[in-house]
């Protein structure tokens, strides 16, 4: 079955770890924290929070800190995702988790759509590197980090692409009737 040519932006946004020099203005990274913030959130309560890093010192020490972060050493932002689960509805962990994940989407089809690489890193619920992040970027104690989000002008290109399996999709109910 063919890809749905309207829907390109979410089977073209890939992750990027491969990032070419070049600056990110503050101008695109409030547009991309704009587009992070337009996500649902559990009763609209948008415990979202999030740290721009563009020191070369801190991305590497990053990259040094997240299994999954090597490319951070290269990036040219990071953007640390966290949540407030005193924000949160009901202080719940799992909303606040769902509500950073909605925006963090949102942050990476922005990146895509204004031609910026973006890999997002998970940080939650890696015990270690979060006592890290806290301690690194100085987070007050309901705040937690969620993810760190790569970015920088792609050094590469990967092929438009889902990973659509007919055999995860159950109609009504998951057995047989």
């Amino acid at each position: 079955m063919a890809l749905d040519p309207n829907l390109s932006i979410i089977y073209n946004r890939r992750s990027v770890r491969v990032y070419a020099p070049g600056e990110i203005s503050d101008t695109t990274t409030t547009q991309l924290l704009q587009a992070a913030m337009a996500a649902p959130s559990a009763m609209t309560k948008d415990p979202w929070r999030f740290v721009i890093v563009r020191e070369r010192t801190t991305l590497v020490e990053l990259a040094g800190i997240l299994p999954g972060g090597k490319m951070l050493a290269t990036a040219s932002v990071a953007i640390v995702a966290c949540g407030d689960i005193d924000t949160a509805f009901e202080r719940q962990l799992s909303f606040m988790l769902q509500d950073c994940s909605a925006s963090i989407q949102n942050l990476l089809l922005a990146a895509h759509q204004l031609g910026l690489g973006a890999c997002w890193v998970g940080v939650h619920p890696m015990e270690e590197a979060i006592r890290k992040l806290k301690s690194l970027f100085k987070l007050p104690g309901p705040v937690i980090p969620v993810a760190v989000i790569a970015l920088g002008h792609p050094g590469e290109q990967l092929p438009s692409r889902t990973r659509f399996n007919a055999e995860y999709v159950h109609q009504e109910i998951w057995g047989p009737k």
